[in-house]
């Protein structure tokens, strides 16, 4: 059995807030100069330029990439050999966002009650995802998410009868209804199959995964390829403007499903798709 103290979990959830929000992971970052150098409509390239110098800005003035800081999206593997020491993990995990996002400027953007809309002025509470596994460490992803392209987000509960195709119409009509107001070019999160609620999630946690790293599944691998490039086809463009490059990625989760059913989720994350990791 391991020992963590709820204070090392305040500290790195802080930390990770304030990093995902000043700088943009390497693999977004390659993925996005990838697109640069394909882009081929002259108002795309120039859109992409300024997206590049306010990287850059953000980078060396150390300030957030983007005005919406985003609610922050926790998700959290723990070893079952850990022990929590100190307090709870959840109260642990909501002081380091309240921490991270008071400290480090970032915008407040939670209010307490969806209808009333009171702003809780710290970011707090986050949305906390929680795993269990093997082991004796704690897997970290801190995501925080603007809601101009979470806003665009959908969930399509298809037949089993409308198989591959319809999942790749479901993909291709969220991407087209979400137009230029997902902050394009877009990273397209996707769940295929589980339950409602699943699938849902899958997708938001697809857009967490390296876009470095292959899906582990062949076919899945050509999915995400053939949607990418067809995404790229539709001509929405950087900036929602024309031009080729309206997606850097798509990344596709699967679970198993009912005989009944296929739920398809797409989450649409802006071309920022913050989200940091970490082991303890």
């Amino acid at each position: 059995m391991r020992n963590i103290s709820v204070k090392e979990i305040t500290k790195n959830i802080k930390e990770m807030c304030i990093e995902a929000n000043y700088f943009l992971s390497d693999d977004m970052k390659e993925a996005f100069y990838r697109a640069k150098e394909k882009e081929e409509s002259p108002l795309g390239k120039q859109i992409l330029e300024q997206l590049d110098k306010n990287l850059q800005i953000a980078e060396s003035d150390t300030i957030p990439i983007c005005q919406d800081t985003g609610m922050a999206v926790i998700f959290v593997t723990v070893g079952q050999e850990v022990h929590i020491e100190g307090g709870s993990l959840t109260e642990a995990i909501q002081e380091g966002v309240r921490q991270g996002y008071t400290e480090g400027y970032l915008r407040k953007s939670v209010v307490r009650d969806p209808i009333y809309r009171e702003n809780t002025n710290d970011n707090t509470p986050a949305v906390i995802h929680y795993n269990i596994t093997e082991g004796e460490q704690i897997n970290i992803t801190v995501a925080p998410k603007g809601f101009g392209s979470e806003n665009m987000s959908r969930v399509f509960m298809l037949k089993p009868a409308d198989g591959i195709e319809g999942v790749k119409d479901a993909i291709l009509t969220a991407v087209k209804d979400a137009g230029p107001n997902a902050c394009p070019p877009m990273v397209i999160g996707v769940g295929i199959g589980g339950t409602f609620e699943k699938c849902a999630l899958m997708a938001k946690e697809a857009l967490t995964r390296n876009l470095q790293k292959k899906a582990a599944e062949p076919y899945i691998q050509e999915l995400e390829e053939e949607m990418l490039e067809r995404i790229n086809q539709l001509g929405i463009g950087p900036g929602g403007l024309g031009g080729r490059q309206t997606a850097l990625a798509v990344n596709i989760n699967t679970y198993p499903t009912h005989i009944a059913g296929l739920p398809v989720a797409v989450n649409i994350c802006c071309h920022v798709n913050r989200h940091v990791s970490r082991i303890i």
